[in-house]
């Protein structure tokens, strides 16, 4: 498991006291993306076309801190953009780990050598590096060479220094399973603490649309992974056995994407850190505002094709502390490849796609540049 097991029991306790206090929505995980802005252009991403003026704004340290501490999650997931690119983003992981809030890093590793001294080792925090695949799979995947080697190398150094590192990697249509197996063997020989897996999200503005998973060709390729690991219990994931079993067809599951909230340099997101539906101040008009039916697999189309793990691990999270019996079956015999899988939502109510990344970017320029009339000017500055 790759999961520490302090760290399993801390969330696993707020879990139970959320469910002893009737709380129906919780959060597990708040998703912080302090910045846009990267030092890389992946195709699949879907950030990377924003205007200057918006790839220059940065969440402040308090900012962060008020984040963390209004929605009370218990574990912070700091994404973007690139966040080495943040100068204040030392002083934020450390504030987080004042605050005994489990802290995942997430980097592409091209910065870690020249920053990784400002950070200093914390059962609270891990480093998750982006990888997708081997060297010609991510190196393709982020469209420059020599990333997967430079990851490689930040995964050494960071183990070498003492800290708890891990590897997130994103899946689309066209993977290999033998490859995908043996790089998962790889990572595994390195010493790596735990691995995150996921399918590929169409983001409304990645340039590459042609090559993102649909729900069963997901299903078949995790099936085809696991089956070459053992029913994947040859490698330490950083994710619940459920979602796993999820991910290779095996559980009919509805996503709580208010699990894992995110905060952007816009606001609160809605519904979920994949959709950017609208944006609030605060964290309880995110959960008292939202209307949670409108959103998921068989309500909208945007979804119909979702199986991220940040809509579905507070799922299968849920499931497993509820439903004990059924975790215990998979955490014994592995995840099941072969049979029959289970039933699907049914996708002929859902309502179509609104398409509105447009009126938020231009809101969004409106408020910069009435703050600030010369910030089309100015440069980023960490």
């Amino acid at each position: 498991m790759g999961i520490p097991l302090g760290q399993a029991a801390r969330i696993g306790a707020y879990v139970v006291k959320q469910h002893l206090m009737g709380r129906k929505r919780y959060p597990l995980v708040l998703m912080l993306e302090p910045l846009f802005r990267c030092n890389l252009a992946c195709a699949g991403c879907g950030k990377i076309d924003y205007p200057d003026e918006i790839l220059n704004q940065r969440l402040s340290y308090d900012d962060c801190m008020a984040a963390i501490d209004e929605c009370g999650a218990p574990a912070v997931s700091i994404a973007g953009g690139e966040p080495l690119l943040h100068r204040d983003m030392p002083r934020i992981v450390e504030g987080f780990v004042k605050r005994k809030k489990f802290v995942i890093l997430c980097t592409n590793a091209l910065l870690m050598a020249k920053k990784i001294d400002q950070y200093k080792p914390s059962p609270f925090l891990s480093w998750s590096i982006h990888l997708d695949g081997d060297q010609v799979m991510h190196d393709k995947s982020v469209c420059q060479t020599g990333v997967y080697d430079k990851a490689v190398e930040a995964i050494r150094l960071a183990k070498s220094k003492g800290f708890r590192v891990q590897i997130n990697c994103t899946l689309f249509d066209g993977a290999d399973p033998e490859r995908v197996a043996a790089f998962f063997d790889e990572m595994t020989a390195i010493g790596l603490d735990g691995i995150t897996v996921s399918p590929g999200y169409s983001y409304e503005r990645a340039p590459d649309q042609e090559h993102f998973l649909n729900r069963a060709k997901t299903k078949t390729l995790f099936r085809e992974i696991f089956k070459r690991g053992k029913n994947g219990r040859a490698w330490s994931f950083t994710q619940s056995d459920l979602f796993l079993d999820f991910l290779a067809g095996n559980q009919t599951f509805e996503c709580t994407p208010w699990s894992m909230p995110a905060r952007t340099v816009f606001g609160w997101q809605k519904p979920c850190y994949l959709l950017g539906e609208g944006y609030v101040k605060t964290f309880k008009e995110l959960i008292d505002g939202t209307d949670w039916d409108n959103y998921g697999v068989g309500n909208y189309e945007k979804c119909a094709n979702c199986m991220v793990h940040c809509g579905f691990e507070g799922t299968a999270v849920r499931e497993s502390v509820t439903n004990p019996l059924k975790l215990m079956k998979v955490a014994i015999s592995g995840i099941r490849t072969e049979g029959k899988m289970a039933p699907e939502i049914p996708l002929d109510k859902q309502r179509p796609a609104d398409f509105v990344f447009s009126a938020h970017v231009e809101r969004k320029l409106h408020e910069i540049r009435q703050a600030n009339p010369r910030a089309k000017k100015t440069t980023p500055v960490g």
